[in-house]
């Protein structure tokens, strides 16, 4: 195991799962930022700028292998993570790094990989809710007849059994499964599309190698994708 592919903190290194740790991961935050660039890259193909097969097919060749080490120098003289990552990235993919990252903004990336994440964890932590629940009621089958006394406020209070007690169990980690369904149902929204389309739109009607705003000037590669 890598430092890469896992989250690293006290508490995660000792109380979460393999799993958890890996979706906190850097390894998956950037991998997943490489995934959006690629399908930003193929929506803007559809739309009609000037990409081909060939650059996306570069970048999906490159989008598991993360060179950390470029991103890292390359931080140093720009300031700035996604700029970092969209250089680096280009590094491995000299034919498409002009188009990497083309009329999006930071939040693209860096927000909607938060969103992914915290998808990933809660559809990791209703699966072991669903398992815990499960085990818990064979717990409570097997012991449904087995007496115990109950307590309120850590006084004696009346008999019950203790798998009358594990169903109150079930019981709370239920309406914990329920709270997270109805999250995910509601959605986890991405970034607005407008959001992107906005700048998208500023890149077609401004003229070539205007189109980003000064820290994010277009290269003369991202400039010759545009639509004359």
């Amino acid at each position: 195991m890598s430092g890469t592919d896992r989250y690293v903190s006290p508490l995660s290194e000792r109380y979460a799962s393999k799993e958890m740790q890996y979706i906190f991961s850097p390894d998956m935050k950037f991998r997943t930022w490489r995934k959006l660039w690629i399908a930003l890259a193929e929506t803007e193909k559809e739309l009609g700028l000037s990409i081909t097969d060939e650059q996306i097919e570069e970048l999906k060749a490159n989008a598991e292998n993360i060179n950390y080490d470029v991103a890292k120098e390359r931080e140093k003289v720009c300031r700035h993570d996604v700029m970092s990552h969209v250089y680096a990235y280009g590094v491995q993919c000299p034919k498409a790094k002009g188009i990497i990252h083309l009329g999006a903004t930071s939040c693209y990336v860096g927000d909607n990989t938060d969103i992914i994440v915290m998808n990933e964890a809660l559809k990791l932590v209703k699966k072991k809710l669903v398992n815990v629940i499960a085990e818990l009621a064979k717990f409570a089958d097997t012991y449904k007849d087995q007496p115990t006394l109950a307590f309120t406020h850590f006084q004696p209070a009346q008999p019950t059994t203790v798998g009358k007690r594990a169903t109150l169990w079930m019981n709370e980690l239920y309406m914990d499964l329920e709270e997270i369904d109805q999250t995910v149902r509601a959605g986890l929204h991405f970034v607005p599309v407008d959001t992107v389309d906005q700048v998208f739109e500023a890149a077609l009607a401004a003229p070539r190698g205007e189109h980003a705003a000064p820290r994010h000037r277009a290269s003369p590669e991202a400039s010759a994708a545009l639509p004359v």
